[in-house]
């Protein structure tokens, strides 16, 4: 497969043009897409909205899947197209969707499909409605760790001043908090799991020393919101 222009880069892989509206995501760490290409066909074959995912793939550590038109999530919050209340909702509604696909037969007691890094730079607007990408984290799990997985994300953004204006990260982690239920997730917040998820984040090496420094002020905004 012949490589076109580089398009992306991120914090663990770098996605190229691969003509035929398709992009190839490969990792730069060696880390295998095998696992990533499984869990995006098992949440799509439940009409869980990713792109389309093809199964060649040049190297383990590449996934080719469709090229999605649409602005990030982030970039219309950023822009003012979306209001971070329309955004948090949305999140809340994906997170949502995706506990709702059957997890399969190896799936423990409670446990679902986790996607564990759903944030505004991980969902496309796209014509046919929000699409989600980069399932590298995703794994089987209790569905409140998701939730307090993207909660902590957005916390840690509002406390570090990564997005501008500044209100706004704030604004989109009321509104996804404001879509918990509380029932669902084991009466306390998150079920206990913002531990787990703050423990996780603290672990993760591609996380600056400024972030991974926020990480309590975080925690704390996200008791103060909730």
């Amino acid at each position: 497969m012949m490589l076109g222009d580089l398009l992306a880069r991120g914090r663990t892989a770098d996605v190229y043009e691969a003509g035929e509206g398709r992009v190839l995501r490969r990792y730069r760490d060696g880390d295998d897409a095998g696992g990533e290409l499984a869990t995006m066909t098992l949440v799509a074959a439940a009409g869980f909205p990713v792109p389309k995912v093809f199964p060649e793939r040049p190297l383990p550590t590449d996934l080719v899947m469709e090229r999605v038109a649409g602005a990030t999530m982030l970039v219309a919050l950023v822009d003012g197209s979306m209001a971070p209340e329309e955004g948090g909702r949305m999140l809340a509604e994906l997170l949502r969707r995706l506990h709702a696909v059957p997890p399969g037969a190896q799936a423990g007691p409670g446990e679902r499909v986790l996607h564990l890094d759903l944030h505004p730079d991980n969902v496309l607007l796209s014509p046919r409605g929000p699409v989600v990408i980069d399932w590298q984290n995703a794994e089987l799990g209790p569905p409140a760790l998701d939730w307090a997985t993207s909660a902590l994300i957005l916390a840690q953004a509002a406390v570090t001043r990564m997005v501008e204006p500044v209100e706004l990260t704030r604004l989109l982690l009321a509104s996804l908090l404001s879509c918990r239920d509380p029932e669902e997730q084991g009466g306390e917040l998150f079920g206990g799991q913002l531990a787990e998820a703050c423990a996780r984040r603290a672990a993760n090496p591609t996380m600056s020393a400024e972030e991974t420094a926020a990480l309590g002020e975080a925690v704390e905004l996200v008791h103060a919101l909730a």
